[in-house]
């Protein structure tokens, strides 16, 4: 069996401050496990004061700092690394892509997934999203072999639409990775019952680092960061602040499980 993890953050608007941060953690971990994938949080390298502050510090796909930083710790820990999501530059000059990107052990982005559901809303009378506002939306269902198995990616309020996780196990999907930077307020709400759902209802395995504090601009992530299994048992959870989470990955016990219980194959769609 190989073990995953997932790595919790407080991101800033400083970008060197971030990256050293998941230095750090990653430092740390390899001290004393051997993880073969990681996952860090949606915006890890960078969490601006103002929307628009991410435009400043967009890259191009396949180049800039951010990218070649996190390559660089991904060859160096001898690991796979889910990066978040960091601002690739999008077709209009005004936006940017979500993305997340996968690198291997080798430092070479193997995949790249561009986050489709937009956060636009209203969570109070005094907190208001508006995502579309600077981000571009992505289109495309990605999927990824991994040593950990066979990754379906996904970013925060994706979480929401149970039917791109239902698409991603069509394509094989094992685990999950849910990065996200989701609100204190919605986090208490559904943070836990929205990530064990999606683990309970695919017969997957559940990736899910959050930001974890307050941020520019007095913005508060909820943390609680999990790893969870096909079964919808947390197999580990932290609460605020920074840290990672290890868990090991047992794909016989996920076969055996869908085996026993084939709820994937007697799903409906195509026959609706």
């Amino acid at each position: 069996m190989a073990k995953a993890a997932v790595i919790q953050l407080v991101s800033q608007d400083v970008i060197e401050h971030n990256l050293t941060r998941v230095n750090y953690l990653l430092s740390q971990m390899s001290q004393d496990e051997v993880v073969s994938l990681v996952v860090l949080p949606e915006n890890v390298a960078f969490m601006g004061a103002n929307d628009q502050d991410k435009l400043k510090f967009a890259e191009t796909f396949g180049a800039g700092p951010i990218q070649e930083s996190l390559a660089t710790m991904a060859k160096k820990y001898h690991c796979w690394i889910v990066a978040g999501t960091i601002p690739l530059r999008g077709v209009s000059p005004h936006h940017v892509r979500a993305a997340s990107l996968v690198f291997d052990d080798n430092g070479e982005c193997v995949a790249r997934y561009d986050k489709i559901h937009l956060f636009d809303v209203r969570v109070s009378e005094e907190e208001r999203h508006e995502e579309s506002a600077t981000i571009e939306p992505g289109h495309e269902v990605v999927v990824v072999d991994t040593p950990v198995g066979r990754l379906g990616l996904s970013v925060c309020y994706d979480l929401r639409f149970p039917e791109l996780y239902r698409q991603l196990v069509l394509q094989g999907a094992e685990l999950f990775a849910v990065p996200a930077a989701f609100t204190a307020t919605t986090g208490l709400a559904h943070w836990e019952v929205l990530l064990r759902a999606r683990a309970i209802e695919n017969l997957c395995y559940v990736l899910a680092p959050n930001q974890a504090g307050i941020h520019p601009r007095g913005r508060h992530t909820y943390g609680h960061s999990m790893i969870i299994e096909p079964w919808g048992n947390i197999l580990g959870r932290l609460d605020q602040g920074e840290g990672f989470l290890t868990a090991e990955i047992d794909l016989h016990r996920l076969q055996d499980q869908r085996r026993h219980f084939p709820c994937n194959d007697h799903h409906l769609l195509g026959h609706i």
